[in-house]
């Protein structure tokens, strides 16, 4: 692991005044920190990750949406059972997850059902 980026990331995180940094630079720090902290960071990496699927930058891509909340799922899966945040994050990565799977099919149907003129 890249000591600097640890360093960089920790102080983000530290001049942040919320309790869970959000933004493009909230996945770079945790994903960083989850790699040295996993139960400490990763249910805000999970948490984040959502949050991102949902972005406008990535509304009209779906399949960065749904790589993300595969990898929200991931890592809300690896946090160990007796993490008090991981049955919280895991419900709301595994929804939000359905969600987009469903979204996807019905958006998939109704494209092959309309017209094309």
């Amino acid at each position: 692991m890249d000591q600097d980026a640890v360093l960089r990331a920790r102080a983000l995180l530290l001049s942040s005044n919320r309790r869970v940094l959000r933004g493009p630079e909230a996945l770079w720090v945790y994903r960083v920190l989850t790699q040295v902290g996993p139960e400490v960071y990763g249910s805000k990496l999970a948490y984040v990750l959502v949050e991102a699927s949902r972005s406008a930058r990535v509304s009209e891509l779906p399949q960065v949406r749904l790589a993300l909340l595969d990898e929200a799922v991931e890592v809300a899966q690896a946090l160990d059972g007796a993490n008090p945040f991981r049955a919280k994050v895991l419900a709301n990565a595994v929804d939000a997850r359905r969600q987009e799977l469903t979204d996807s099919v019905g958006g998939a149907t109704t494209q092959a059902k309309e017209p094309h003129g």
